[in-house]
């Protein structure tokens, strides 16, 4: 097996909850931080730490704002994060086509 597209495979999105977070924000336009902590079952506190590295990296975005006089925290992908997690996939499916002649 090539361990070539195993290498090739965005670190920041690896990790299993910040996979799940761009998988959530890729169907979506944005989501409210409730929504993805409750999709996820998650701590607010994971959910946060995850978010921030996403956002670090560029690949979400974030916007606070107020509804019915309540803080609203909304993420959604950035152009750079929809590119990073399409071509995440792709080598995901490079890996499991890989796989699949083996």
């Amino acid at each position: 097996m090539n361990p070539g597209p195993f290498l090739q495979l965005d670190r920041v999105i690896h990790e299993k909850g910040r996979l799940a977070i761009m998988s959530l924000l890729a169907a979506a336009p944005e989501l409210s931080f409730t929504d993805l902590r409750d999709a996820l079952a998650m701590s607010d506190g994971n959910v946060m730490s995850h978010i921030r590295t996403l956002q670090e990296a560029g690949y979400v975005g974030v916007t606070k704002s107020f509804r019915d006089s309540r803080p609203l925290t909304t993420c959604s992908l950035t152009a750079a994060g929809r590119r990073a997690f399409e071509a995440y996939i792709g080598v995901l499916e490079q890996i499991v086509a890989q796989a699949r002649r083996s």
